[in-house]
């Protein structure tokens, strides 16, 4: 999508493979690749709050293995820098005191080349530790790796929003030229009233809060086949879509006037003409992707000047499975190459209208692990799907990604649903 674009060599991809050492050596080098457009300068910046420098997610993802994994299975492992473990904590509270997220920005030291040299330190004892692993440590390293795998995605978007507030966009990787497309005719997935098993039931690697799998009791109900298009969403911002009240949601009515909001986050206009600050530059909005980097409330605002409505967490995830898994059903819109050298490609995390909040029977993991998602389980909503930045394999049916309703620097887009 011209609001998403980001090119990535098929090195930088994960590959399956039966050896865990080498899936995890592929994961780390996946990190690297991403940041290696990037200057030190880049690497550094802090844009805003709810972002972190590209430097910090490459030195956090490496204090988790330090910490959950060799400092606890490895006992002659002896940590790179007892300060790391200050700076690169997120927010385990367990585990004691860390510099104040908003402040991430403020740490020039250490650099880039130190961060590297962490890694570095990381990774061989990590594969020594590997080549003895047992069960528990297997469990705590696909944790971890999918953990890496989440921050090379918020990596992306928070560069992204780092590189536009620059007055003249730079470009993280060019894009090949590409003629615009138009998104499909709008259709619906009819699905009658009915008890359905949600969640992860088991069987491969899920994050706690997909589970427990339980019943869920949905009425009747359509959900569009794929998600609103750029076309569509300037339809409803030339018919006065961010200047009528009485389509939002007072909180995001609000926020809207007080920020100004005319357009999705990364669109300006220039001449009368909307341009999109991109990961490749400066680029025409294209009429047939997923319209995306709009908040909840915007999405609920398209919802309600459409005649419909957003789409629950579960019919969303009942509709995926029945028609393809997550994956296959999203890959109707344009498939996802899997790692071929052509960019990420027109995937949008959906937000959905269902409150972020435990599944009946959930229960958090024993100690400062399980603080990874239970304890954000308030004031979110649920968004499913992957976006353009999503690594490959995390687009399982199941998957639950969470936002603040007004979050706009996510890759997010939706699709409609209507009662019947």
């Amino acid at each position: 999508m011209s609001a998403a674009h980001a090119a990535i060599a098929p090195s930088t991809v994960p590959t399956p493979d039966s050896s865990l050492a080498r899936r995890y050596q592929a994961v780390r080098d996946a990190t690297e690749a991403l940041a290696a457009p990037l200057s030190a300068e880049d690497q550094t910046v802090q844009s805003m709050a709810d972002a972190s420098p590209t430097k910090w997610h490459r030195a956090h993802t490496t204090w988790f293995f330090e910490t959950f994994v060799l400092s606890v299975h490895d006992q002659a492992y002896r940590p790179y820098d007892e300060q790391f473990r200050y700076l690169f904590n997120s927010y385990y509270e367990a585990l004691g005191p860390r510099h104040a997220r908003p402040s991430r920005g403020l740490i020039t030291r250490p650099g880039i080349a130190r961060i590297a040299a962490y890694r570095a330190h990381v990774d061989a004892a990590m594969q020594a530790l590997l080549a003895r692993s047992t069960p528990a440590i297997d469990e705590l390293v696909e944790l971890g790796l999918h953990h890496e795998q989440q921050h090379q995605e918020l990596l992306l978007t928070d560069i992204k929003h780092a590189l536009s507030a620059n007055p003249f966009p730079p470009t993280y990787l060019p894009r090949p030229p590409a003629p615009p497309a138009e998104a499909p005719s709008l259709g619906w997935y009819p699905f009658e009233r009915g008890i359905h098993l949600v969640g992860h039931g088991g069987g491969g690697f899920a994050f706690d809060n997909e589970g427990p799998q339980h019943q869920a009791l949905l009425q009747d109900f359509r959900i569009a086949d794929r998600p609103v298009s750029v076309g569509e969403y300037m339809e409803f911002m030339a018919d006065g879509g961010y200047a009528r009240p009485g389509l939002w949601l007072s909180e995001g009515w609000a926020l809207a006037q007080a920020e100004g909001w005319r357009a999705p986050a990364y669109w300006e206009e220039r001449d009368g003409t909307w341009q999109v600050r991109t990961l490749h530059g400066l680029q025409q909005p294209d009429p047939g992707e997923p319209v995306c980097h709009v908040s909840y409330f915007e999405a609920a605002a398209y919802a309600a000047w459409a005649g419909r409505r957003l789409p629950s967490e579960f019919e969303w995830e009942v509709a995926a499975r029945r028609h393809g898994g997550a994956a296959g059903w999203i890959d109707q819109v344009r498939p996802h190459p899997r790692g071929v050298a052509q960019g990420f490609h027109q995937d949008v995390w959906e937000w959905t209208g269902s409150a972020y909040l435990a599944y009946p029977g959930f229960r958090p993991s024993e100690g400062a692990i399980g603080e990874y998602n239970g304890k954000f389980m308030v004031n979110q909503m649920v968004l499913r799907g992957r976006s353009c930045a999503t690594a490959p394999g995390h687009e399982r049916p199941s998957y639950r990604n969470f936002f603040p309703t007004s979050a706009r620097w996510q890759f997010s887009g939706f699709r409609l649903a209507e009662d019947l």
